[in-house]
């Protein structure tokens, strides 16, 4: 009965090593959700651009109300389940898959509400770069793609 006990701690001990890897880095990143960033540019997220490790999250917070965070689908990575958050409400991206992800504000969108997430690898690079987003979301955009680290 002792050795049963020993073989059982020591697989649950080998289980919980391998599994460590993949969580022990994991972290939790935030991107506010307000009616001015720290640049002084209008109805936007704060960081517009964040770095973050496959197994991170993301937390989208109401800075200020009347946002929401969501994603721009015609640029999500394939096989990767969209985002819509409702308005003045957290919202959590669970980053899981290498990729870009642009998030939106929904209402705030064509004044360039736009936030860019990097997630390990760019793998959907010039799918980013050839999208064309409404009005000041183009150029705010093209901004964040610029700091996308390869």
């Amino acid at each position: 009965m002792k050795l049963t006990s020993q073989i059982l701690l020591a697989s649950t001990i080998t289980l919980a090593a391998v599994a460590a890897p993949r969580f022990a880095s994991a972290a939790e990143h935030i991107i506010e959700m307000r009616n001015e960033d720290n640049a002084g540019n209008r109805m936007a997220f704060e960081p517009g651009f964040l770095k973050v490790e496959p197994g991170d999250t993301v937390k989208f917070v109401p800075t200020d109300k009347g946002h929401n965070a969501e994603s721009v689908d015609k640029v999500w990575p394939e096989g990767v389940p969209q985002v819509k958050g409702d308005f003045s409400k957290e919202v959590v991206f669970n980053a899981e898959k290498d990729g870009l992800y642009v998030f939106k504000c929904l209402p705030h969108f064509g004044m360039g509400m736009v936030a860019l997430v990097q997630v390990g690898k760019p793998v959907n690079l010039e799918a980013v770069k050839a999208y064309q987003a409404a009005g000041k979301s183009k150029q705010r955009l093209e901004g964040e793609v610029a700091k996308v680290v390869p």
